[in-house]
């Protein structure tokens, strides 16, 4: 699949911003979103920076993601749960931004339901090379 570059800017940022609500990021979310991030075509010198600066970075807004396709935004939205799930409990402030995330793109609330119920059953088993953005890439 031929991601909108947009949306490649758009599930990076999604990633970081995620990734910043509980005020820390583990050494696992680095790793998730690194490989992310070279996946979507940043360079390793970009994602590299990007992590070492996020809690400074102020350009990161709050706001829902919206993608252009809606494929992408339900991989994101999967993404984002393993990303959320890599501090092993899903913050409630990540959990909100997610929802939000997924009613901006018109996801299913059962679809979404099914899916944060499939992540709490794998967090023990969490593998950051497995994220659905692979798939359709």
């Amino acid at each position: 699949m031929n991601i909108p570059l947009m949306d490649k800017s758009s599930y990076l940022r999604g990633l970081l911003i995620l990734a910043k609500k509980d005020n820390h990021i583990s050494p696992l979310e680095k790793t998730i979103i690194y490989n992310a991030g070279i996946r979507l075509g940043f360079s390793s010198e970009f994602c590299t920076e990007i992590l070492k600066t996020l809690f400074q970075n102020k350009c990161l807004c709050d706001d829902p993601i919206k993608f252009i396709n809606y494929k992408v935004a339900k991989s994101f939205i999967s993404d984002g749960l393993t990303l959320a799930s890599a501090g092993k409990l899903i913050s409630p402030s990540q959990l909100r931004w997610l929802i939000k995330s997924a009613e901006i793109n018109g996801i299913n609330v059962a679809w979404f339901k099914a899916e944060l119920l499939k992540h709490e059953r794998k967090t023990r088993h969490l593998d950051p090379t497995q994220l659905t953005l692979y798939s359709i890439i």
